[in-house]
């Protein structure tokens, strides 16, 4: 039998009339989320506390439309689609069998507000319409930045989920940084009072060329 964490009492307050929703993503990422090659044998006990709740945090700070690249298992796109109905996501996936459990998991919760497109961030064609782009535990954010900040419209926002680094991340990261426009990167910090351990992310605003 698989050792799911138990709910943790933040959860209902994170996510208020949603919690169900949040539940049954939870039971089904913890029951089949090792033998599909989402999550590690350590993540089930962990679950909730390490990536459900660290992810969902961030959903306070998301409008319009936001793309989640490498949402892998959903996380955090489909967290953050749960916790928010009302913002539109594109969970952006070039791995073929996480597409169809991310497209699974949108059937399943009746998530209308999901669009899940295979493909890799670099081969994105909209151009840079995107409100916010987000990713989590993707790659370094020198990497990660210019293959993000292209799909944000002017004034739009970078908002990636990052780990005890991230300050050391910014500020090597700042060749990146200069070239694709993105300013004002700084590290802010979610879920403080809710969490045990709270949820870092890099935010920063990215400018179109002039």
């Amino acid at each position: 039998m698989i050792d799911i964490e138990v709910e943790p009492p933040a959860a209902s307050e994170i996510f208020g009339a949603r919690i169900d929703r949040a539940r049954e993503f939870a039971d089904a990422l913890g029951r089949y989320g090792e033998e599909r090659g989402l999550i590690g044998p350590l993540e089930p006990p962990r679950l909730w506390s390490r990536h459900i709740l660290n992810s969902a945090v961030v959903a306070p700070l998301l409008a319009g439309s936001v793309g989640d690249v490498g949402s892998g298992a959903g996380l955090p796109g489909i967290v953050l689609a749960i916790a928010r109905p009302d913002v539109q996501f594109v969970l952006i996936e070039p791995m073929e069998r996480r597409v169809a459990w991310l497209s699974e998991q949108v059937a399943e919760l009746e998530l209308d507000n999901v669009e899940v497109l295979r493909a890799r961030a670099e081969d994105w064609r909209r151009g840079p319409v995107l409100d916010i782009v987000t990713a989590r535990a993707v790659s370094a954010l020198r990497t990660l930045v210019p293959i993000t900040a292209p799909l944000v419209r002017d004034g739009g926002e970078l908002i990636l989920l990052k780990g005890a680094a991230a300050q050391t991340e910014i500020e090597a990261a700042a060749k990146q940084l200069r070239a694709t426009r993105v300013t004002d990167a700084r590290v802010e910090v979610v879920g403080e009072g809710l969490l045990e351990e709270p949820t870092r992310v890099v935010r920063a605003t990215v400018r179109a060329p002039r």
